[in-house]
């Protein structure tokens, strides 16, 4: 997200462009972080599972080359193939997004008196286009605001659009913006979607993801968000 200078409104937080987070707590002992790890992490049967690897809860070479595969593709650091709390959280959240399948909306929470509507799940850190009860595209996984950023609940409109978007307090390209409340916005990133910790308060997604938001969304759609991002 950023600041919308066509219009002077002052964004209400920054674009979603922001560095990992590094392992906290149960952290690895420190390595160099081009080094791989023979260290066992608290989360390595799950990792293991996860990963299709032979589960006896033990580090190995292997192991850790497919741990680590994992960190450098999200953007989880150190890239040391560590089984710690933030690897295994973004796995975790990746297994519940499997889950929901093709019927993201079961719960009945987003709307569906609204006719077009898109709906943004915080607790799985999805989104999606539905009209009335039907789904138009996705759910797709979405990169909402970290801890401090977090993206706000409630239902609002998109407001406006802007295809070649680059917010002027940071100078970072925003493609695809769709802004629906203040500064925040559905835009295309060039991150995966599950880099921890996530945006400053926008809705980031991958730029085919963004594009066909684009072309499904108009301004004056409702947008809806609700639910609670693991970690904030």
């Amino acid at each position: 997200m950023g600041d919308i200078h066509r219009r002077g409104v002052v964004a209400l937080g920054l674009t979603a462009l922001v560095a990992p987070l590094a392992l906290a707590l149960g952290a690895a002992p420190a390595q160099a972080a081009s080094s791989c790890t023979t260290s066992t992490g608290p989360y390595q049967k799950q990792a293991e599972k996860f990963l299709g690897r032979p589960v006896d809860g033990r580090q190995s070479a292997a192991d850790c080359k497919a741990i680590r595969a994992f960190q450098a593709k999200n953007g989880i650091t150190p890239t040391i193939g560590y089984a710690g709390p933030v690897t295994w959280g973004v796995m975790d959240l990746i297994n519940q997004q499997k889950a929901v399948g093709k019927n993201p909306n079961k719960s009945g929470k987003c709307p569906v008196n609204k006719g077009r509507i898109a709906c943004v799940d915080l607790t799985h850190q999805l989104s999606w286009i539905q009209d009335g009860k039907k789904l138009v595209y996705g759910p797709v996984p979405v990169r909402t605001g970290r801890k401090g950023f977090v993206t706000r609940t409630g239902l609002t409109k998109v407001y406006w659009r802007d295809l070649h978007h680059v917010s002027t307090l940071y100078d970072v390209s925003m493609p695809y913006s769709q802004f629906f409340n203040g500064g925040e916005a559905f835009h295309s990133v060039g991150l995966s979607m599950w880099n921890p910790p996530g945006s400053h308060g926008c809705v980031n997604m991958t730029p085919k993801d963004a594009k066909k938001y684009w072309s499904l969304l108009r301004t004056g759609d409702d947008v809806f968000v609700y639910g609670h991002k693991p970690g904030t």
